[in-house]
């Protein structure tokens, strides 16, 4: 039975809203498929607004993925604005897919990718406005199944009763698995109903049906255990890794956004994965092994992606692109295919052997230069030990002066503040970092027009990680230090005029803690907020700590936890962590004894790249069957995070 477009319904409304181009789809490369010709029909969520959504990696890859398959249709949907909101509730209008305008309740499966936690208010918005019952338990066999991947989905427990499955890792070979399993069962006339379905994922071992697992907690909070309720479903849920990614040139047809994006670019992975050993960072831990695509699928992959885009830069991603052992060959063949053109290249968030001059000026060869970024991440090299970010002062120096006397006017430096073990005069340090750079710049060019931004971030102890046990620095200590680094660079009167500070005040890396870190007790709380207005909690101006502040005591009331407790508690090495029962591939054992080297400040213990050294037994590869992949030896070892602007 065909399902009718919302749009006459929704059309009327859009004239009353802001940007409503967002709302109307029909985009370069979009996808609107027939219904009836579709046994398999996936709704694709990004829980945030669309121009942050639409150039979304993970959801461009399977939306072309499944729309490939025969018989599988995929829509994409993103969360509406507050204004619309309200007048669809008003009107009655359901939550939509912007490709065909279809009601996200029609599907047979809901995916919501979770790129970070705080999009967890979102995901509320869009079930309530689609009629999907919010919780799991209440659903019938005419729901879809509410399906979450992304980094965040590698705890899910704060939203656990609000999911139906949960799938970690790479999407591209379990979303077609899903769909298979699906199409099995409703062509075997849907046996054993809603139940009968989730049993089939979870009977894989790579799907977590929250419900099919009973939590135990200690009478101080503490969780006792995590035990599957049903028979034949394991007791350990596994990541998904995806091996030959020269086998995935994903996305070819890349979507052309209507509306203003974040990013306008077609975006190319050159490899998934890092092997770094950064302890603060969970895509790293989370994503390994290294699986790098060759030279020659790159290029064909920017020379289709341009040609059906019309893009006019792209972007060679990864967790650290420069790091690729071709990049080199990489970027000097795309500039030499793209000069004289309106093509640029660009590195987003990457790192590059001790800033390599001629692979930056490749990148700029076409583009504007503008500017530089570095991430040293700790301001000391005592907390840059601790967080395995083996970079010096001298480091970090002697690349500024190289690219400053390359011809760059303008550097970014980024920090985190609230490390573990930090203290004040390991923020302070900054100042004196950014006062060197200022100095060197301009002994090295002659010039006064030397620029330097300091950009800091609050930390967050995320799972998998080795800080998975760490507590998290109090938002007033951050606070106060971040205030006494603002003081520093404004009283520098050599050099302060010449650095900028911007920085994100603590409160909302505490609630991002909250729901990092939660178990599934932490659900009554991000009811509460959405139910108090609670949405886009990613975006400053619709934040409210308050808000979240109140909900933690409410929703928490007569339990031994509070807002603290799942914070700035630091757990111990026996405590039963509320994913522990899933398994990224990285061995417990090894993450502690990470964890503990890194509390030793200057006497901290680096961890190598198993990249270019030996195995040091994280346990990824023996357990998940995996294995690095690259494509060619790497000459020296790369140093420092670099981004061409």
């Amino acid at each position: 039975m065909s399902v009718e477009s919302l749009f006459p319904r929704l059309e009327p409304l859009l004239t009353k809203v802001g940007k409503p181009i967002q709302y109307v789809g029909g985009e370069l490369n979009s996808v609107v498929k027939e219904w009836d010709g579709a046994r398999v029909r996936w709704a694709l969520m990004y829980p945030d607004a669309y121009e942050v959504g639409v150039p979304n990696q993970g959801v461009q890859i399977l939306y072309e993925v499944l729309n490939e398959r025969e018989g599988v249709l995929a829509e994409r949907a993103y969360a509406v604005w507050p204004d619309l909101e309200e007048l669809m509730r008003e009107h009655g209008v359901p939550h939509f897919t912007v490709d065909a305008h279809r009601p996200l309740a029609a599907f047979d499966v809901l995916g919501i990718s979770f790129a970070s936690e705080m999009g967890y208010t979102n995901m509320l918005t869009a079930l309530d406005l689609a009629g999907i019952p919010l919780r799991s338990r209440d659903r019938t066999d005419d729901h879809p199944i509410v399906l979450a991947g992304g980094h965040a989905a590698f705890n899910p427990e704060p939203i656990a009763d609000f999911l139906d499955a949960v799938v970690l890792g790479d999407g591209e070979e379990i979303s077609l698995a899903v769909t298979e399993t699906v199409r099995a069962f409703k062509d075997e006339g849907r046996p054993g109903g809603r139940d009968g379905l989730l049993l089939r994922l979870a009977a894989s071992g790579g799907v977590y049906v929250p419900r099919f697992f009973d939590v135990a907690y200690h009478g101080d909070g503490r969780i006792a255990s995590y035990t599957p309720n049903r028979p034949g479903v394991p007791g350990t849920v596994q990541k998904h890794t995806v091996m030959d990614l020269d086998g995935w040139p994903y996305p070819k047809r890349p979507i052309v956004p209507t509306a203003e994006s974040v990013h306008e670019r077609y975006s190319v992975e050159i490899f998934r994965g890092c092997t770094r050993g950064c302890r603060f960072c969970q895509a790293g831990m989370i994503t390994r092994p290294v699986r790098e695509r060759s030279r020659e699928t790159v290029t064909s992959m920017v020379e289709e992606g341009v040609a059906a885009s019309g893009f006019q830069e792209v972007g060679l991603l990864s967790l650290s692109s420069a790091d690729h052992s071709e990049i080199g060959d990489i970027a000097k063949g795309l500039a030499d295919r793209y000069e004289g053109t309106n093509t640029g290249l660009s590195l987003p968030s990457t790192r590059v052997d001790a800033f390599n001059i001629d692979l930056a000026n490749e990148l700029t060869r076409n583009g504007r230069r503008s500017g530089l970024t570095f991430a040293p991440e700790g301001g000391s090299e005592r907390m840059r030990r601790v967080i395995n970010k083996m970079v010096t002062e001298e480091d970090l120096i002697r690349t500024v002066t190289a690219a400053y006397a390359a011809g760059w006017r303008q550097v970014k430096l980024y920090f985190m503040c609230g490390l573990p073990t930090e203290e004040d005069e390991d923020v302070l340090a900054i100042a004196d970092l950014a006062a060197e750079v200022i100095r060197t710049g301009r002994e090295v060019t002659g010039r006064k027009d030397i620029r330097c931004t300091v950009s800091i971030g609050g930390f967050v102890p995320k799972p998998q990680t080795p800080f998975q046990w760490a507590a998290q620095t109090p938002h007033e200590v951050v606070d106060a230090r971040l205030r006494k680094l603002r003081d520093a660079l404004r009283g520098d009167r050599r050099y302060g005029k010449s650095i900028g500070l911007r920085y994100h005040e603590g409160r909302p890396s505490v609630v991002e803690g909250l729901l990092s870190r939660g178990d599934r007790r932490v659900g009554r709380v991000i009811e509460e907020v959405w139910r108090s207005g609670g949405r886009f909690d990613g975006w400053s101006e619709h934040f409210s700590y308050e808000r979240w502040e109140r909900a933690a005591v409410t929703g928490l009331a007569g339990l031994p936890v509070d807002l603290d407790w799942f914070t700035t508690r630091e757990r111990d090495e026996e405590e039963v962590l509320p994913w522990d029962h899933l398994d990224a591939g990285l061995d417990r054992s090894w993450l502690w004894q990470d964890w503990q080297d890194s509390l030793h400040g200057e006497e901290s213990l680096e961890v190598d790249d198993c990249r270019w050294t030996p195995c040091y037994d994280c346990g990824v590869c023996p357990s998940m069957g995996t294995n690095i992949q690259i494509n060619a030896p790497a000459e020296g070892r790369p140093l420092l995070p670099l981004t061409v602007e």
